[in-house]
């Protein structure tokens, strides 16, 4: 009836007008669908991040459920998961991103994967809800930055509600109307303002906790590549200052030890590192049936009970030495029929076993007493693992020595590596200054990155820029109390480290950041896989016009 002709119009007129009008509706239908859906979005997004404010409960705002209003600032920071990011912004895109400020800050307790309390982070801003989660080590260097626990009752002293309360009550007034964008103003005034304590290696962190610093450092990066609506690795590539954008060599931890499992193995990570793949959805199919295959040949050998898993997802059966591990993943790389394309690499985590008042490192330290017929010199140690190089297809050595036996480590860069890279964890803890002394000793020739070892996106950034400068490489690296948070994928693309371990591939707090790796490649128009190039991929400058 709204459209029927009037008395006076020409009947020969109306099937025209008839037509004009359902375009004119349709036009209609469809802007107000557009306007009522984004409206509604918007609304659910700022609802959710109140319900989260008030209550502490996980909308789960940051993890993209309500993502559909502004794609270009979910609260993902750019979540290859989104099809709005099925490109990356160019420079002049990103330089005309939108204004945005920090609106809230939020801190809360959770748990991490073992368990243990830990600190979540909520930033807010006009783009919605910004989270992210810190993780906690079991083997820790006495260099790291201070993780801040009550050492209450509760939680076995491990709860972390100082932590927390400094993030609500100190850090974030302080940020509020802060750009997000600003990583390293912002990252500045927590560290060496609002905290301001520093020790002989630099800033401790001592007086509000890494683990509060951090967990807002790295949320205030989620924020930031939202309000420049690109990804986030693309926002962490842009702080560093690199335009090569590389998807790194897993490391898959699949045989655990050390600290880490309940066996008599000393060295406390057995890795595979799929460097003969072409890509990276292809090393982790490696890396996959290389796990599985291992998992039976461990069933057969030892029994069901043997395939019980470690704190990162990989096996511990009841095996007393490490040439025998090495030999059992030797043989699940032939099973899978990987010969070549995948090799070995370990992490021995030795502080955790040597023994100060002889300078000796005992690898039957896990029984007390024990006779010391396994402590071995630096030197026998070296040669221990000399000979399973020769042996296997060792790529990778990490902390072969003490955080403190700087002529052991010297030692053994100069023997082996040329051909193994000889990666500083507990020697470095992503720490700008032991990494220059460690690089003028010759002492490693890669670095462990732990964001949570030294507390913030800034300083893990110069970290790996100066390890990179010394002609090192890197390797991205998760912790062994970890969360379903994936930040360190992006870490690890944005910065170009080339290599990243975030366990076996078992346990969805580890598979969170292998899975996002696999989003990440969907995503980027022409991936690079590391592959057979992972031990140094420089930082890459933008060029610089001289006109």
């Amino acid at each position: 009836a709204m459209y029927a002709p009037l008395p006076s119009q020409s009947r020969s007129s109306w099937p025209l007008r008839a037509v004009a009008a359902c375009f004119a509706a349709a036009a209609c239908v469809m802007f107000a669908s557009t306007f009522m859906t984004q409206n509604l979005s918007l609304a659910t997004t700022g609802t959710a991040g109140a319900i989260s404010s008030r209550t502490g409960a996980s909308p789960q705002v940051a993890r993209g459920v309500f993502r559909l209003a502004r794609p270009a600032a979910s609260p993902l920071a750019g979540s290859s998961a989104s099809p709005f990011f099925s490109r990356a912004a160019s420079a002049n895109d990103r330089s005309m991103a939108a204004h945005a400020t920090i609106k809230g800050v939020l801190a809360r307790q959770i748990f991490d994967s073992r368990g243990n309390p830990t600190v979540e982070v909520d930033v807010t801003t006009e783009d919605g809800t910004f989270r992210a989660a810190v993780p906690s080590g079991a083997s820790t260097g006495v260099y790291e930055a201070l993780e801040l626990r009550d050492k209450a009752d509760e939680y076995m002293g491990k709860g972390v509600l100082k932590a927390v309360g400094n993030v609500n009550s100190i850090i974030a007034p302080a940020l509020l109307g802060l750009d997000p964008t600003q990583q390293k103003k912002i990252d500045d005034l927590m560290v060496q303002d609002l905290d301001g304590t520093k020790n002989e290696w630099g800033w401790s962190k001592s007086k509000l906790g890494a683990n509060a610093v951090l967990g807002v450092s790295m949320a205030v990066a989620r924020a930031g590549a939202a309000a420049k609506k690109v990804p986030l690795y693309q926002h962490i590539a842009d702080l560093a200052g690199n335009t090569k954008l590389i998807l790194p060599v897993p490391a898959f931890n699949i045989i655990n030890g050390g600290s880490h499992a309940g066996n008599a193995l000393a060295m406390q990570e057995f890795m595979i590192l799929p460097t003969g793949a072409s890509s990276f959805s292809e090393a982790l199919k490696m890396g996959s049936e290389v796990y599985h295959n291992l998992k039976s040949i461990i069933k057969k050998k030892y029994g069901q009970d043997a395939v019980n898993v470690g704190d990162e997802g990989g096996f511990a059966p009841a095996i007393q030495s490490n040439a025998e591990a090495l030999n059992l993943v030797n043989k699940a790389i032939e099973a899978a029929g990987y010969t070549g394309k995948v090799k070995i690499g370990m992490d021995i985590a030795a502080s955790e076993f040597y023994k100060p008042e002889d300078g000796t490192y005992d690898l039957n330290f896990k029984v007390e007493p024990n006779d010391g017929s396994q402590k071995l010199p630096p030197k026998g140690l070296e040669d221990l693992y000399a000979e399973w190089s020769e042996s296997s297809p060792i790529i990778s050595i990490e902390d072969p020595f003490d955080q403190d036996d700087w002529s052991a480590w010297s030692s053994i860069v100069s023997r082996m590596g040329k051909d193994v890279q000889i990666v500083g964890d507990d020697l470095t803890v992503t720490n700008p200054n032991r990494i220059k002394v460690a690089a003028e000793k010759g002492a490693a020739n890669a670095l462990l990155l732990k964001v949570n070892q030294i507390g913030s996106i800034t300083e893990s950034i110069e970290a790996v820029k100066l390890a990179k400068e010394s002609g090192w490489g890197v390797m991205t690296s998760h912790r062994s109390g970890e969360t379903e948070d994936d930040f360190i994928a992006d870490v690890a693309v944005g910065l170009a480290t080339g290599q990243i371990k975030s366990g076996a591939p078992c346990r969805s707090e580890r598979l969170s950041k292998y899975n996002q790796l696999l989003r990440i490649e969907e995503q980027l128009e022409n991936p690079v896989y590391a592959g057979e190039n992972y031990r140094y991929i420089p930082i890459e400058a933008p060029a610089t016009s001289t006109a």
